[in-house]
């Protein structure tokens, strides 16, 4: 039970890391993100790499 319990918080604070990631890549300048070579509509793909390594 406690692992299951591990398991599911983990997955709520990647989520969460994952939301929070999307959401700053959705808000960036648009010139910051030329400048970082971020094209924002790939924000999602973007921060599923950075969170969950996919």
């Amino acid at each position: 039970m406690t692992a299951l319990l591990s398991t599911l918080q983990t997955r709520l604070q990647k989520r969460a890391a994952y939301a929070r990631t999307k959401a700053e890549i959705e808000a960036m300048p648009l010139n910051v993100a030329i400048d970082l070579d971020i094209y924002q509509p790939d924000a999602a793909k973007i921060a599923a790499q950075a969170v969950y390594g996919r």
